[in-house]
């Protein structure tokens, strides 16, 4: 629930990445240009768009920039966004506790923390000022930092027979539970907190194919799953295809994870992420057909 409206609820809903940054891994999602990014948010919405998350930092390495950069970046941005676009939501991608506060002071419904509380007080002033807040799972990585000969080794006690890829699943939903705990006790209201495995964070190839298909696990602990599987690296290394070439393999992880009650999807081709939705939840019969004429008339 986010600015009064449930998300996820009939069909799953959409996130459509704006990066106001120069240096995101996929050419196609910078707009550090203020016009190129309005563009992309009004064509975000044209295309089925629910949520626009709005990012200052470039997820992995690259040179820093300070929080008064990511301010200037982005809080500007969202106020015009907020003004223009009344009937988007609006998300930013942040870790950091203070951005965030100036970023809800001028619209913002739902705080993107992708790097797993890193600041703990981003999650207060979520449920201080009354938005929506991300909780993610980084296996401990630092903001800015790529995955190294990263491991996830089974629980103590996990019974005979349990599947050894499952160590990263049980990471996951501990990491997430607690995280979802915190925010409820800071205030977040419960239909406000959404849950993320954050594929490729922290995380090799294996470990985030294995979080797709486990998709159902995560549905269980009972807060809406946000997916972020657009052209990740996990799909790249999958298929042997660079960013701009990642398409394809996105929209079958989409459609799996759909299908397995995945609530929220961000990701950078809206149009084609929205007709998969719609037909996995079709098949699914969550959505009825547009028409049905074949065989009627």
């Amino acid at each position: 629930m986010l600015r009064g409206r449930q998300v996820g609820a009939a069909a799953p809903a959409i996130m459509a990445i704006v990066n106001r940054t120069t240096d995101s891994f996929y050419a196609g999602a910078r707009q550090f240009d203020d016009g190129a990014a309005l563009a992309a948010v009004e064509l975000a919405l044209t295309e089925g768009a629910e949520i626009v998350d709005i990012g200052g930092v470039r997820a992995g390495t690259g040179p820093e920039v300070t929080s008064a950069e990511e301010i200037r970046r982005i809080v500007p941005f969202v106020e015009r966004v907020r003004a223009e676009f009344p009937e988007l939501l609006v998300s930013v991608d942040t870790w950091r506790s203070e951005v965030a506060r100036e970023a809800v002071g001028v619209g913002a419904d739902l705080l993107n923390d992708t790097w797993a509380g890193h600041d703990p007080t981003l999650v207060e002033v979520a449920g201080e000022l009354g938005v929506g807040v991300v909780c993610s799972h980084t296996g401990g990585a630092a903001p800015r930092t790529d995955p190294f000969r990263v491991s996830y080794p089974l629980a103590p006690g996990s019974p005979a027979g349990t599947d050894p890829r499952d160590g990263v699943i049980q990471s996951v939903l501990a990491t997430l539970a607690a995280a979802a705990q915190r925010a409820l006790d800071c205030g977040v209201a419960r239909e406000s907190i959404l849950v993320d495995p954050t594929h490729d964070f922290g995380k090799n190839t294996w470990h985030s194919l294995h979080l797709v298909r486990s998709t159902g696990r995560l549905v269980d602990l009972g807060f809406p799953v946000l997916m972020a599987l657009s052209r990740k690296d996990f799909v790249g290394e999958t298929l042997d295809l660079p960013a701009d070439e990642r398409l394809e393999g996105t929209l079958a992880a989409t459609a799996v994870a759909a299908w397995l009650g995945a609530a929220v999807f961000r990701a950078h081709d809206v149009r084609s992420t929205r007709r998969v939705l719609d037909m996995t939840a079709a098949i699914r019969s969550d959505l009825a057909p547009a028409r049905v004429l074949r065989g009627i008339e």
